[in-house]
Parts: structure tokens; sequence; C-alpha cells
């Protein structure tokens, strides 16, 4: 069997392992495991940063400038994603109200208008 064919296998593998385990992860640990994939992809770019100074061919660093910009943009867009799963946990106040607005009165305003109502008042 050729190396060529024993990676692939390894990566078809691996990508039917990792699709049933993060199918299987519920949703209010989607947001940890956005951060641990986030901090792995930094590992990652660092190991391209490394690559691409050492390179001794234009192959070489073409593919480790592409890996570079492939890794910073998929941790850009983590961390954004990331935000926003979290400010969905975040619990909104209650508005207060406006100036001149008084709480606890069912319809129309301080002063006993209707609102609607040809005259402004409240025909009661």
């Amino acid at each position: 069997m050729s190396s060529g064919l024993v990676w692939l296998t390894i990566l078809v593998l691996s990508v039917f392992v990792g699709i049933e385990v993060i199918s299987k992860v519920s949703s209010t640990l989607h947001t940890p495991l956005m951060s641990g994939a986030n901090a792995i992809h930094g590992v990652i770019l660092i190991g391209a940063v490394l690559v691409a100074g050492s390179a001794t061919s234009t192959p070489v660093l073409v593919l480790a400038l592409i890996a570079v910009l492939l890794a910073a943009i998929n941790i850009s867009g983590g961390f954004v994603v990331t935000d926003r799963m979290l400010r969905m946990f975040v619990r909104r106040r209650p508005e207060l109200p406006g100036p001149g607005q008084e709480t606890g009165t069912a319809t129309g305003t301080a002063t006993g208008t209707t609102p609607g109502s040809p005259t402004g008042r409240d025909p009661r």
C-alpha cells in the first residue's frame, strides 16, 4: 500500500470520527468546544509561521503562507462565532421607562387621555 493511500485513509477515517463526535455534543457545550478549537488553531498558526520562516524552496513558502492565511481567517472567524454564541446566554435588562412615561398605566398617558380618541380625552 502506498503512503499516499495510507494518508488518504487516515484523513477519511478522521473526518468520519470528527463528524460523529461533534454531532453528539449538546448545544450548550458548543461554545467551549469552539474556544478549544480556537486555541488549537493558534498552535497551527504558530507552526505555519515557523515553517514559512524556515522555508528553503518557493513551493514550501507558498504553501506555508497559504496555511498562515487560512489559520488566521479560521481563528478570527471562530472568535466571532464564539462571541455571538456567548451573547445568546446574556440576560437582557428590562427597559426603563423614558422621561414623561409612567409605569403601571394600562392605557393612555399620565394626563388621562386615550390614544386614538378624537378629543384626546378619556370618554369615560
